[in-house]
Order: structure tokens, then C-alpha cells, then sequence
């Protein structure tokens, strides 16, 4: 809920004062917040639903698992890797950059197979193995609470992390905002379709600047900064004004 909030917080300061966006995407629980500012649900409601999303992640997960982050081989590989070691791909970042989710006896293995390849490799200090199948009743429990709630369609165009397709109806908000919970986050398929769909400059919201310099990497023609990167509200917007219309 904190990383939500953080993200609405900034959202509600500087909305007034950039253009339109054309495109909004959400990584991992961002996803909530971009349909946030997309209009699909309401900042109450966006902080409700991150709270139980936890909640139910928490329930669902087994006990000594988690993520591990890998860069430096292709997906291909990594797919074999989780085959051989019983593990899953849960964030795809680049063609060689990727989360990878399961039990900890099983990512060890996979993160000293994957180092003898030549990878580097990044336990993460978190014990919930987000967008692998080991969270499908998560998923399920979370599509019954979003079937309850006032869903509507977006005003602004959001991509789905899981296929990087558009989402434009109520039943494509459960549908998407509950199937990523327990499947594969394609990262570096929604930036690809965000600039393919015309998307040039991108903003960051939230904490940090890891999302903006994915897109620098995966974009080269494109402009990206995080917030975090400015010390003023007028910063952000000078920047994003004279991005665009350099990119005009």
C-alpha cells in the first residue's frame, strides 16, 4: 500500500501541470496505482485493494520462498534453468534481465547454475514469490475481491504487465490486476508497446529510478526520469514539457 500511496501522492501534485498521458503502466503492484490514475478505480479504493492484494499474497505464499534476480542470460535459458531447478520467471526486465521466484532451496541452486554461466545473481529480501504459480489461490482470492468492488472502465489507456495489450473494459481490469499476482510480469514487452503505440517520454512515479532506467536501456530513443530525480515539483514539470516537445 505504501509504494501506492507514494505514487498517488505525487500523481495528485503534478496531474494538473503535465500533458495528458497517452499511455499509463504499473510494475509488479503498480499496476493498482496506474489504474489509479488511469480512473478505473479511486485512490481509496487503490490503497484498499493493495492492502488486501498483501494480505492474500502473504496467506498464499509457501513457507522459504522468495525472488532472485538474474542478469546476464537469455530468457530461453533462464526457462530452462526453472525447469531443471523448480523454479519460475516472474518478472521478465530485458532480453538477459530477469526475477525469477520459488522455493529458496530451488533458486540457490538455479543462482549457483546460473553464476557458472557466467550471470550475476541478486537474492531479494523478500519472501513472497510474486507472479509465479505458487500464488494462484492469491490470484483467485484477489479476482473475488475485484469482482466485488466499483471497477470502471479507464479514462486513460493502461497495458496489462502480463501481455502488454491494452485494457479498456471492467472485466479486463479483474481479469489482468488479478491474473498478475500469479503469472509471468512481461516488463520489457509493455515498453516495447508503449513505444511502439507512439510513447516517447516516460515519467516515474513512486520511489527510485529503476523503472525509468529499464526504459532508458530498452528505449534508446526515448527520454525517461524518475521524480525521484528532481528536487521540485517545477523541475518534473520543465522536464517533461521540453521532452515532449523535443520528441514532437
Amino acid at each position: 500500500p505504501l509504494v501506492c500511496a507514494g505514487t498517488l501522492a505525487q500523481w495528485q501534485v503534478l496531474r494538473e501541470h503535465l500533458p495528458t498521458p497517452l499511455l499509463v503502466l504499473g510494475y509488479s503492484v503498480g499496476e493498482l496505482a496506474a489504474h489509479a490514475v488511469a480512473g478505473s478505480i479511486d485512490i481509496q479504493m487503490c490503497l484498499q485493494l493493495a492492502a488486501t492484494r498483501a494480505r492474500a499474497m502473504d496467506a498464499a505464499s509457501p513457507e522459504d520462498a522468495g525472488l532472485m534476480a538474474v542478469i546476464g542470460l537469455t530468457l530461453p535459458t533462464l526457462e530452462s534453468l526453472c525447469t531443471t531447478h523448480g523454479a519460475a520467471v516472474a518478472i521478465i526486465n530485458g532480453d538477459d534481465h530477469a526475477v525469477l521466484g520459488g522455493p529458496r532451496t530451488a533458486l540457490q541452486a538455479l543462482g549457483d547454475d546460473a553464476q557458472g554461466r557466467g550471470a550475476r545473481v541478486t537474492l531479494l529480501p523478500v519472501s513472497v514469490p510474486a507472479h509465479t504459480p505458487w500464488l494462484r489461490a492469491a490470484a483467485d482470492a484477489f479476482a473475488t475481491e475485484l469482482n466485488k468492488s466499483a471497477i470502471r472502465a479507464p479514462t486513460l489507456r493502461v497495458l496489462a504487465g502480463i501481455d502488454a495489450r491494452a485494457v479498456a473494459t471492467p472485466p479486463q481490469v479483474i481479469d489482468s490486476l488479478a491474473a498478475q499476482i500469479a503469472q509471468t510480469v512481461r516488463w520489457h514487452d509493455v515498453l516495447v508497446q508503449a513505444a511502439e503505440r507512439g510513447a516517447r517520454v516516460f515519467l516515474e512515479l513512486g520511489p527510485g529510478s529503476a523503472l525509468a532506467r529499464m526504459a532508458r536501456a530498452i528505449l534508446p530513443g526515448c527520454e525517461a526520469r524518475s521524480v525521484d530525480d528532481f528536487h521540485s515539483t517545477q523541475g518534473v514539470v520543465e522536464w517533461v514539457n521540453a521532452a515532449c516537445e523535443r520528441a514532437a
